[in-house]
């Protein structure tokens, strides 16, 4: 898969498909973000994603904050729709997750405290159309580095 990428897609079979070339992308200290309306099928994303680690059950975080799976690489997905300020996440011990280099971090809704996301990461915007059509456009995010002249 080349990043960047952009799709609209009809059926389930094209995002399954979508999702696993992702993950072959991934690797540990990998933050992953999704963006996308109530039902457009961010947890489906990560869990066909994740099927590439070995993780075959997912359930969506949306109670639990996050859920943390192992497979040949360790997952933790986050889930901030519940979230109401960024000193929850603290918490929660969010910045530890983050720091973990052993793991992938998925974060659902994570556009809703972005102070607290990585620089660096892949980004996955999931739009769903009243047709049940999507349109999923994924990209890495790196931070600009400015050199300065004296």
């Amino acid at each position: 898969m080349l990043l960047p990428f952009a799709k609209i897609i009809r059926s389930e079979e094209e995002t399954i498909k979508i999702a696993g070339n992702f993950a072959r992308l991934l690797k540990p200290g990998d933050v992953v973000i999704l963006t996308g309306n109530l039902g457009s099928g961010k947890t489906f994303f990560v869990r066909y994603a994740v099927k590439q680690f070995g993780i075959d059950s997912v359930s969506s975080p949306t109670f639990a904050i996050v859920n943390e799976y192992d497979g040949s690489m360790k997952i933790y997905h986050f889930d901030f729709y519940r979230i109401k300020n960024s000193a929850e996440l603290f918490d929660i011990g969010f910045n530890d997750y983050l720091n973990d280099s052993e793991a992938v971090s998925f974060i659902e809704w994570g556009e809703m405290f972005p102070e607290m996301l990585p620089g660096t990461r892949y980004e996955v915007d999931i739009i769903l159309y009243e047709n049940l059509s999507r349109a999923i456009a994924i990209k890495k995010n790196k931070p600009i580095k400015i050199a300065i002249r004296k």
